[in-house]
């Protein structure tokens, strides 16, 4: 076993990862609701739209039609349920990112298990920068928590967890790639550290870790440019 991993007495392995922080801190953010979406607001009093809610723009009329097919009793279940796995594991993830020794301890077994299956890759991650961190970016006038900014086998990397009922496709990815893009420039905007990719990780009920990585090339030239473009969408729609 490397020198960054324990055993305990039970077989548990853990990594143990190196907390590189910021040496300054990020402007602090405070959350309100506008006609439902979720917007932050800056220390200069701007109000943003939350990243996650201008990406759920792209793929309104995908989930509309969701819904549409399976009914709003069973729509709303599933919303329900996929929302309650995607914050329990994004905390047993935050907590043992932390090197909680305990960080699985009081969840359900299921959760448990999902973290499981994609506890190799998070290993992958070091020299952790931040985590839950709310930033924003004037230029493109948006703002968001990131799950982790840290190195992924070595390059500084925007890190997002995905839970997953199912398997995905990587053309599947266009929103949290998007998503990811407008926390790099968040991030590059207010530090001048560049990010050299973008990392989505998935963990899905039916018991499969799925990887995916977008090189600088993509992410300066291909996801941005989506992003700027559907931020225009957004706006045009008049949400707020």
């Amino acid at each position: 076993m490397g020198e960054n991993f324990s055993v305990d007495s039970n077989g548990k392995v853990q990594k143990h990862f190196v907390h590189d922080m910021l040496l300054f801190e990020l402007p602090k953010l405070t959350r309100t609701s506008i006609n439902g979406n979720r917007f932050y607001s800056t220390p200069d009093g701007n109000k943003y739209p939350s990243i996650t809610t201008v990406v759920g723009f792209h793929t309104r009329q995908n989930i509309l039609a969701w819904r549409r097919r399976v009914g709003e009793e069973e729509a709303n279940r599933i919303s329900r349920e996929s929302a309650n796995r995607g914050t329990k594991i994004h905390t047993i993830c935050e907590n043992y990112l932390n090197n909680k020794p305990d960080y699985a301890d009081g969840h359900e077994e299921e959760h448990v298990s999902m973290f499981n299956q994609f506890q190799s890759a998070v290993d992958r991650i070091n020299n952790i920068k931040c985590q839950e961190t709310s930033m924003y970016s004037d230029e493109l006038a948006v703002a968001g928590t990131v799950d982790c900014i840290a190195e992924f086998d070595g390059k500084l990397s925007i890190i997002d967890f995905k839970t997953k009922r199912k398997e995905i496709r990587k053309e599947w990815t266009d929103s949290h790639f998007m998503q990811c893009a407008g926390y790099g420039q968040m991030w590059e905007q207010h530090t001048n550290i560049p990010i050299e990719q973008l990392v989505v990780l998935v963990t899905t009920a039916t018991g499969v870790c799925q990887v995916f990585v977008e090189d600088k090339d993509s992410y300066n030239n291909q996801r941005v440019p989506q992003l700027k473009n559907l931020i225009d969408e957004f706006n045009s729609a008049n949400f707020y």
